[in-house]
């Protein structure tokens, strides 16, 4: 990818235990971005949230939760984020899960591989 003023950022925000079969979706999410040739893919475990359930998950020394939020993060241009989008749907389908997707605007000033 180069530097991109138009440039989308895909966020994708799952539960830790969302799973399709005996893999981690957001696992799948990035697998699958990957193998579809998108710029890379972050993911990001949170300490604390609630989605359209309105159920708190957090992470304390007291509690052992197994389901906290989770967002993978994937940005590139308009085009490829928009077609991955479908994929999203159909993984978010076979997990039998519920999430939110957002597509926000980026501008990529600087991507480059590591020496």
């Amino acid at each position: 990818m180069e530097n991109n003023p138009d440039a989308k950022l895909l966020r994708i925000f799952v539960g830790e235990s969302d799973r399709i079969g005996p893999d981690p979706l957001y696992e799948k999410l990035v697998f699958e971005a990957k193998k579809q040739g998108l710029a890379g893919a972050t993911v990001l475990r949170g300490l604390m949230g609630f989605g359209a359930n309105s159920k708190i998950h957090t992470a304390k020394f007291f509690e052992i939760s197994s389901d906290l939020p989770m967002v993978v993060e994937i940005v590139d241009t308009e085009e490829k984020i928009r077609a991955f989008a479908e994929t999203v749907e159909q993984l978010f389908k076979q997990a039998k899960s519920g999430g939110l997707v957002t597509i926000e605007k980026a501008e990529v000033i600087k991507y480059t591989a590591s020496k």
